[in-house]
């Protein structure tokens, strides 16, 4: 419908203003202006072209000042020196005719700064590292620094310097496991779940991707029933689970919380620990092998520490069995592998720590004997990730490092950290730098603190009150950079920065609380009869939403009832006081009913006659209940008259006869 307006715009030679005043903008009718893409490129390369040779001329003349400067001397003569910077000068500008040349001779090729003029404008330091030649856009003036990259670089040198400003404790999130200890924690590779074991034989598992503020766990379950949880570990994969309690037997599960295999229970009557199957006394610790998915370690109170394999749960793989100085058998209360899986490490109750080879179970390749004080408990043996050195935390309320190659002496020593549980933790940092424990406290006896030691020097680098129970567990993962804790009043918090740490807590801090859905709780129980009648049959319920709304339309199901009248609890309702369903506001106690209806009752009862006589003309006027029952057989009451006395004149008549 527009060739018609174009033609007559056409036709009067130019733009109609009463046909742009109707089309609504004023340049219509105009030809559209056209653009020539080659000359716009054209231009734009000249003048990039005249910008690069400026640029060139300037860096020229700086670089025959800077020439001048160079060969004058005071004590050069005059002469000379006037000599020498003049063939500079024309040396220079010799340079610069053969620049400017081999510039005008490309000037047709290339459409920006030529690649000379870029080779000569990075200066005299001349060779520059590759990553100058990517910079884009014009080259930095002689002596500049990157503020930022100054900042990352003297952030770095004070973390170094500083291995404090390490330590994820800005934040924390605290668990809610239980009421008792939690004696165990173990964290997936990955660092998405948590899960958490104690004292109360519960496991409960914690995503920190599908939790929310609320922080509860979405599963908990009692694996080894009425036996408390020692040790909780994911294996190298993170697809199954460690888990070492009180009895005699460990059990893999998957992620999630489903069994996977149940090592077998040794014959406790043969004295040979060797020829038995499995354990046969409670365990104390295990974890997995580091490189090979398949395979667990476990330590009992029968004196073996053995290896398992978990497609073969009829049978162990090998026995290692500590001895002490005399040759007799000691009982081993905590066990690990080195980081390359190579070595096993068992913690024994004489004091001892007792290192094999993973092939060879017959002979100790590394042992010290007075590691820690005899009859304490070691509760935690762990390597350092450079695989060297073995830290040990004694129930002689002892931390010590030791170097496995120079085995006899501990290389330093931490001393006054108490310890009242036989799983008290120790970890290193993921830098390898720092190592941290736990301590325990009496009931009341103040806070359980996580200390902080310097690996090299073990001096206390930083403490961190965590709560006024014991600490027994402590974790820190080396991919979230956060720190777990386990304590002796069923709490397993999380300390992390969020500027250090990845993901972990930080994933559900952020999220908000959901909100119950009421529909569920107002919806009716849907009872399911596959075999009724269909007349008898209830309409199968599609949606909770659906039923909601058709409940809101029920004045019966949507009426609010009115609240109950606050009191105390467990009281004597008096039904004939109460009004709607609701006790009277003097209370709901007995009581209080009795003292109200004593201090209202103004009536005398004191003559009976009197009271049953009061409704006497109201029977004989509209009998009800007795008198129409006898009226065929009942004879006619006769009243005995009596003689009205001086005080009864004013009575009434039935009040003045006698029965």
């Amino acid at each position: 419908f527009l060739s018609p307006l174009l033609a007559d715009a056409e036709m009067i030679g130019g733009p109609d203003p009463e046909l742009a005043a109707t089309m609504g903008f004023s340049g219509f009718g105009k030809k559209a202006r056209t653009f020539d893409l080659e000359a716009m490129f054209e231009q734009t390369r000249r003048t990039a072209v005249e910008r690069s040779r400026k640029v060139l001329e300037a860096r020229e003349r700086e670089k025959e000042e800077q020439a001048e400067k160079e060969f004058r001397s005071p004590d050069a003569d005059p002469s000379a020196s006037a000599s020498s910077a003049t063939g500079a000068a024309s040396t220079l500008t010799q340079r610069g005719r053969v620049c400017s040349e081999s510039e005008d001779s490309s000037d047709e090729e290339l459409t920006g700064p030529s690649m000379q003029s870029q080779t000569s404008a990075q200066g005299p330091a001349g060779d520059t590292d590759d990553e100058d030649d990517e910079f884009i856009g014009p080259p930095l003036p002689p002596g500049f620094k990157d503020s930022d990259d100054d900042n990352d670089n003297d952030d770095t040198e004070e973390e170094d310097n500083n291995p404090i400003k390490k330590i994820p404790d800005s934040h924390e999130i605290t668990l809610q496991h239980g009421t008792k200890t939690v004696s165990a924690l173990g964290l997936d590779p990955s660092g998405a779940r948590l899960i958490t074991g104690g004292y109360d034989y519960d496991v409960k598992f914690w995503d920190f991707a599908g939790m929310d503020a609320s922080l509860q766990a979405f599963r908990s379950l009692q694996p080894c029933e009425c036996h408390q949880i020692k040790s909780l570990q994911y294996s190298s994969t993170g697809d199954v689970i460690l888990v070492v309690s009180g009895n005699s037997q460990a059990k893999v599960l998957d992620r999630d919380g489903f069994p996977v295999m149940e090592c077998i229970k040794g014959d406790q009557y043969i004295v040979d620990m060797t020829n038995t199957k499995g354990h046969t006394a409670m365990l104390n610790s295990g974890c997995w092998h580091p490189k090979m998915k398949e395979e667990f370690l476990t330590c009992s109170n029968d004196g073996t520490v053995r290896t398992w394999d978990v497609n073969n749960e009829k049978k162990h793989k090998s026995v290692f069995k500590p001895r002490s100085v005399q040759g007799k058998r000691v009982i081993p209360t905590t066990c690990t592998y080195s980081r390359d899986g190579k070595l096993i490490a068992a913690g024994c109750q004489d004091g001892s720590i007792q290192i094999w080879d993973r092939n060879m179970t017959v002979h100790t390749k590394f042992h010290c004997r007075q590691a820690h004080a005899p009859g304490t408990d070691t509760s935690c043996l762990t390597f350092s990730y450079d695989g060297t050195v073995l830290a040990s935390r004694g129930g002689d309320d002892t931390l010590k490092i030791w170097d496995i190659r120079q085995f006899k002496k501990p290389l330093n020593s931490a001393e006054r950290l108490p310890s009242f549980f036989p799983m008290t933790d120790c970890c290193f940092s993921p830098d390898d730098k720092i190592l941290v424990t736990g301590t325990s406290v009496k009931k009341g006896g103040g806070s359980g603190k996580l200390f902080f030691f310097y690996r090299e020097t073990f001096q206390k680098l930083y403490e961190i009150e965590v709560t006024d129970a014991s600490v027994v567990r402590c974790l820190w993962h080396p991919k979230l950079n956060q720190i777990m804790v386990g304590t002796g009043n069923g709490l397993a918090k999380v300390y992390y920065d969020p500027v250090k740490s990845q993901r972990g807590a930080k994933l559900c801090v952020v999220k908000t609380k959901r909100k119950e859905r009421q529909a569920e709780t107002l919806t009716q129980d849907y009872i399911i009869t596959p075999h009724a009648l269909p007349m008898f049959r209830e309409p199968r319920q599609r949606s909770t939403r659906k039923q909601l709304e058709k409940d809101r339309l029920d004045p019966m199901k949507s009426h609010k009832p009115e609240p109950p009248v606050a009191g105390p609890a467990n009281v004597y309702i008096i039904i004939s006081d109460c009004r709607g369903g609701r006790v009277g506001t003097h209370g709901g106690t007995l009581s209080s009913y009795i003292v109200k209806n004593i201090a209202l009752d103004k009536t005398d009862d004191s003559n009976p006659r009197e009271a049953i006589l009061r409704h006497a003309k109201e029977a004989e006027e509209n009998p009800y209940w007795v008198a129409p029952a006898y009226a065929k057989t009942q004879p006619k009451t006769v009243f005995a008259e009596v003689e009205p006395e001086d005080d009864e004149t004013d009575k009434p008549e039935w009040k003045k006869r006698k029965i």
